[in-house]
């Protein structure tokens, strides 16, 4: 992988790992997901994403970290720059659905129990998983500030944010707060407006289901462009490529700004080295002109993010 990204002071390669499908209901074996993440590794991929409530409902919150310090700990190359960002604010409810709870004192309990499962040093990047609607959002922010001063986390983030709580995240945090992960993609842009702030404010943005619509491609056999022609084009260039349509995906969201560092969700070692290999596909002006209004609103499955 060539090309990087930073957040903060530390510098990660430009296309991450999403760990949620290795984690929730769904998830492959534990043999497959650990080498899901070794075959990110091998490949370049330097950010790891968790969430304390990854986990299968009814399980016990924490299962997705602890699988990442499993995987890290069986790898037989170097670690020592890889950065594992977790979350913590939401929960999982035993019919499968999220919560959400930005209380101070959860989410210092929260993180205190992230550290730990994660090795009980210091936690990478820390990101608040979503406001919650029933505390005031500097009120969670503020725990995230005890949480750093406290040397608990390292750096900060947000996530499921709009503009106007990135600038308050801003304020209370300074220059410990280091991105804001939103969901977007070619099919879901909403999130529009809060990157080209995290551009302004040099933030990175973390798109979260980054190939939201893209993975739809070949349903029962029939072609993207039958399927739904808002992607045609991110077809169309990938195969002029030579390449997968995700890739071509990931590599639009890189040239959206030198900010953005998608994490794709992967369960399986192939479809992780296939993302990573995006950071060395730049696309030329003509294919970007031609992907930059393909898919938009065309909708895509909602996810925790």
């Amino acid at each position: 992988m060539t090309r990087y990204r930073t957040l903060g002071d530390v510098r990660v390669g430009a296309v991450g790992l999403g760990t949620m499908p290795l984690s929730i209901e769904g998830r492959p074996d534990e043999a497959r997901a650990l080498a899901t993440v070794h075959a990110a590794l091998d490949a370049g991929v330097t950010l790891l994403d968790t969430a304390d409530s990854y986990h299968p409902p009814g399980g016990e919150p924490g299962e997705g970290e602890l699988l990442l310090g499993r995987a890290l700990a069986a790898y037989g190359g170097r670690t020592d720059d890889v950065l594992v960002a977790t979350k913590g604010g939401r929960g999982r409810t035993d019919d499968g659905g999220w919560t959400v709870d930005g209380r101070p004192e959860h989410l210092r309990r929260a993180a205190e129990a992230s550290a730990r499962r994660l090795g009980g040093g210091p936690i990478g990047l820390y990101q608040l998983h979503k406001p919650d609607p029933a505390v005031p959002y500097a009120e969670s922010l503020g725990a995230i500030r005890e949480l750093l001063d406290a040397g608990t986390v390292r750096l900060a983030g947000v996530s499921n944010v709009d503009t106007a709580q990135i600038l308050l995240a801003h304020e209370i945090l300074g220059d410990r707060l280091v991105s804001v992960q939103n969901r977007y993609s070619p099919a879901v842009r909403d999130s529009e407006p809060e990157l080209r702030l995290c551009a302004e404010l040099g933030l990175a943005f973390l798109p979260w289901s980054p190939l939201g619509g893209i993975s739809r491609s070949s349903l029962d056999g029939r072609s993207a462009q039958e399927e739904d022609p808002g992607f045609g084009a991110f077809h169309r260039v990938a195969r002029a490529r030579g390449v997968s349509p995700q890739r071509v995906a990931l590599a639009w969201l890189l040239a959206r700004a030198e900010t953005v560092l998608p994490i794709p969700g992967a369960s399986r070692p192939e479809s992780a080295r296939d993302s990573a290999a995006a950071a060395d596909l730049v696309l030329t002006e003509a294919e970007s002109a031609e992907l930059a209004g393909a898919g938009a609103g065309a909708g895509a499955g909602l996810d925790a993010g």
